[in-house]
């Protein structure tokens, strides 16, 4: 694999030859006037760590799985069981994930964890399938949610048009791209006023809860084990609707190299924010069935708005607005992090230069940001939000099993790596055998789904060929491509890293 060659750069909106490095800024970055050189500093302190967790993982999932969950499960008490299994589960594997930021401190989460133990084709495989399915689809159901939820109070009466929840939902998605190309530092303070906005939205489903709990309000959970029978093929799905809930505590691992005293931090911050959602989600779905009954539940498309019209009266209007903050937190969280994956690959010679490149003037990584727009608005108007999830969960859980069976691997191959975090051996092990149980799984209950991300996945094999393995592309070929990075590098005011601006 060769690295393609850089000779342009901008400064101050000029035109340069020369070939130059630089580096991705954290969040809370300063320009200083003068020249600068462009790095990446440590800024994620265990606080800011705990927050980039809890403020991307508590998105759509609490307000959206439930109906998913209880459908595929068949009772309340299994219900709420599936929801205690998925966070101790997604616990084994943020610990597992903990592990390996410790010992391998490289940002890029699970693309630097299969390059490191597997290789370049599987990793390449990997952040192909994440450019084009799994962060595209993520988007795109995290903002659906946002579409339907922020229309919620002006359509009480009646039902939502889905174009006008797309069209919304595309408006929210593009103020997302632009907030994180502009810059770094709004888009932090931007993100920290969200987290609280998603964690007052719990507050106000779990406290009404508690109170119908000590009123007595338990008829709901008479017999909760009695109800429709759960199958093998409900199984999976209801564990991709839990698991899809708990997704994001592996985003601190995308910026490892910014956080303070990673093998400290990193551990004890995953620990934290696990506790904290998993305690928050168990809550709010007891809440929710204090109030709401299975079959009502099954029947509401935004079930934390039907709980909060049963009890909280005209309060009941600012939920639906606290929950699409809490859905916009988490597509900001999710752009920024990734968009540091697709930085390290391009890094790595794994995708085009240019997404390598940050804009001169604003310390962003505009190219790495801006490429997943149009890809995610194909996503948003192709297919529903239901069968979005069930699409990106084969791909997801896919590789997330194979970057914990790499830790295994490690234990084995690399007995001597230091290791500052280090957890039992079982835990990466049911982490790994339960994402391929899972997929094996989904591969029989939804074949179609998982048969088109299956094949979806394997065109990453010949394009890595092609585009990677292959040196002697016709010349034609490279100077074309060699255009078209220095008319972007114009256009976007973008150089490559360890550049220094004048």
């Amino acid at each position: 694999m060769v690295r393609k060659p850089v000779v342009a750069t901008i400064s101050k909106g000029g035109y340069l030859q020369g070939n130059v490095s630089g580096r991705l800024p954290s969040m809370g970055d300063q320009e200083a006037p003068g020249q600068e050189k462009v790095v990446l500093k440590k800024k994620i302190t265990l606080l800011r760590g705990v927050s980039i967790i809890i403020g991307t993982v508590i998105g759509a999932g609490i307000f959206i799985s439930p109906k998913g969950i209880l459908q595929n499960t068949g009772s309340v008490g299994m219900s709420l069981v599936l929801w205690s299994a998925c966070g101790v589960l997604s616990l084994f594997g943020a610990l597992s994930y903990a592990e390996l930021g410790t010992s391998i401190k490289k940002s890029g989460g699970h693309y630097t964890y299969i390059l490191e133990v597997f290789g370049p084709l599987l990793a390449f495989v990997r952040v192909w399938v994440e450019l084009l399915i799994i962060r595209p689809g993520a988007t795109a159901v995290i903002s659906l949610a946002f579409g339907r939820y922020i229309l919620e109070p002006f359509f009480m009466q009646c039902e939502i048009p889905e174009l006008a929840i797309k069209l919304v939902t595309a408006v929210g998605i593009t103020v997302v791209m632009v907030l994180n190309s502009m810059s770094v530092s709004w888009s932090a303070r931007i993100q920290i006023f969200l987290t609280f906005c998603k964690l007052t939205a719990i507050l106000i489903i779990i406290v009404p809860g508690v109170i119908q709990l000590i009123k007595g309000q338990t008829q709901h959970f008479e017999d909760a084990f009695s109800g429709r029978d759960a199958n093998l093929m409900g199984l999976p799905l209801a564990f991709y609707y839990g698991m899809y809930a708990y997704a994001g505590w592996f985003y601190l691992n995308f910026i490892t190299e910014e956080v303070e005293n990673p093998e400290r931090n990193i551990p004890l911050a995953i620990c934290i924010s696990m506790a904290i959602i998993t305690i928050g989600y168990v809550l709010t779905n007891v809440a929710y069935f204090t109030t709401i009954s299975a079959e009502e539940l099954l029947l509401s498309n935004a079930v934390a708005v039907t709980f909060s019209e049963r009890l909280l009266g005209n309060f009941s209007l600012a939920v639906p607005i606290f929950v699409a903050l809490s859905c916009f937190g988490s597509m900001n969280g999710g752009v920024f992090a990734v968009s540091r994956l697709f930085y390290v690959a391009s890094r790595e010679g794994h995708l085009p230069e240019i997404l390598s490149m940050i804009h001169v003037h604003k310390h962003t990584p505009l190219p790495a940001v801006i490429v997943l727009h149009p890809l995610t608005m194909i996503m948003l108007f192709s297919g529903d939000l239901y069968s979005l999830l069930n699409f990106l969960s084969f791909a997801r859980w896919l590789f997330m099993g194979l970057a914990v069976a790499g830790l295994i691997y490690l234990r084995y191959k690399r007995p001597d790596m230091r290791r500052p975090f280090k957890v039992p051996l079982f835990i990466p092990a049911l982490f790994s055998f339960t994402c391929f149980f899972m997929v094996a799984l989904s591969l029989y209950s939804d074949p179609f789904s998982t048969g088109i991300g299956f094949l979806i996945t394997l065109t990453g094999v010949p394009a890595y060929y092609l585009f990677i393995v292959w040196d002697k592309k016709p010349t034609w070929f490279r100077q074309l491509s060699d255009r078209i990075t220095r008319t972007l590098q114009i256009i976007l005011e973008v150089v490559p890293e360890d550049s220094k601006e004048l």
